[in-house]
């Protein structure tokens, strides 16, 4: 039918990273590599997805971005009052 299941998922390098499907042990080194691989293509602003729920991974994503050395600075996304995702803005 389809490709093996347990075939690494790539995802695009697009400035927009979803972390719904990982676990917050992941984000730990998948966030500081998805902004190096960002700024290799020239994206300087990406928006992270980290949805509402108990504020968790959007806590550690935050730490995460406090450490990141070409993170200039990250707030929650604005508009239609959307608290799940952050928008982070990098230096090159």
């Amino acid at each position: 039918m389809s490709s093996n299941d347990n075939d690494a998922v790539e995802f695009p390098i697009d400035g927009v990273l979803d972390l719904h499907t990982f676990s917050p042990k992941e984000i730990k080194t998948l966030i500081p590599d998805y902004i190096d691989a960002c700024l290799e293509k020239g994206i300087t602003q990406i928006r992270i997805v980290h949805g509402k729920g108990t504020g968790t991974l959007r806590k550690i994503t935050h730490s995460i971005l406090e450490r990141h050395p070409n993170v200039i600075s990250f707030r929650h996304e604005s508009g239609g009052g959307s608290w799940g995702a952050t928008i982070v803005d990098l230096q090159k």
